[in-house]
């Protein structure tokens, strides 16, 4: 059992044929406020391995776990270093969860995966490793395009829906100015988005940053006030049936997300 779509992705990349990977998250559901099914709990309770994302990200998740049975793996600890920002309102976050969209984070997700399946099923370690090192180098490429895709340009603002980017405005050296925090929910007061409203105006920034799954009402209201356009950065916290479809995976949209970073920051 995976409790949302990056941690059920490494899982399935690991894990491949020998392992069953059940998502928690339906595609195209957003995560935050997962609300979980008595036959979800059950699963829970019955599954060789859970593995959630810690920090308050998904509390349902997190009280259900304490009755499982098998192997109960938080891959993000340790690895939630950026604390609540100041315009987080949400009871319960302890810190900014949104670690996987760090690709060298996320390899590191990656490898905790392997490590927790070959204790579960130590028969096919070997093929655990093997695929692990195989998604692993997709992730250090990745990590390789976003260095040299955003080591030039000509801003490093970004302002988006809401506080999903801490990490990788960290990974690559950009400032990342939130609307909402770290619940996509969370309606920004007045004097936020005035303050936002001033720094677009001063910044030269040309871009507000919507999402899939998040109504874009307020960020469009922001750029129509300010004259700049709008553009969608995924937080892969789920992936709709149509991405799913079309073959997407974590790397392909992630890819798709440093294109609009470079058109919209200006990148040579």
């Amino acid at each position: 059992m995976a409790s949302f779509y990056p941690l059920a992705e490494a899982a399935e990349q690991v894990g491949g044929a020998n392992v069953g990977v059940t998502n928690l998250t339906a595609p195209g559901v957003e995560p935050h406020d997962l609300e979980l099914t008595p036959d979800q709990i059950e699963a829970i309770t019955t599954a060789d391995l859970v593995l959630y994302l810690g920090g308050g990200f998904q509390p349902a998740v997190e009280d259900a776990i304490g009755d499982a049975q098998g192997t109960v793996v938080d891959l993000s600890e340790g690895l939630r270093d950026l604390p609540v920002p100041d315009t987080e309102t949400s009871p319960g976050l302890t810190s900014d969860p949104h670690v996987w969209l760090d690709p060298v984070a996320y390899r590191q997700i990656v490898q905790r995966v392997e490590s927790a399946l070959a204790d579960v099923d130590p028969s096919h370690a070997s093929t655990f490793a093997t695929n692990a090192d195989a998604f692993e180098a997709r992730l250090a490429s990745l990590d390789r395009d976003f260095r040299s895709g955003l080591a030039s340009c000509d801003r490093n603002l970004i302002v988006t829906s809401h506080a999903a980017f801490g990490y990788l405005a960290q990974r690559y050296g950009l400032q990342q100015e939130p609307i909402a925090g770290l619940s996509p929910e969370a309606e920004p007061d007045p004097q936020r988005l005035a303050d936002l409203k001033a720094l677009v105006e001063q910044t030269g920034v040309t871009t507000v940053f919507t999402e899939d799954l998040v109504s874009p009402k307020v960020a469009e209201t922001l750029a129509s006030e300010t004259g700049i356009a709008t553009a969608v950065l995924n937080p892969l916290e789920s992936i709709t049936p149509d991405q799913l479809a079309a073959g997407q995976d974590y790397v392909s949209i992630m890819e798709q997300n440093l294109d609009t970073l470079r058109r919209a920051l200006g990148c040579s």
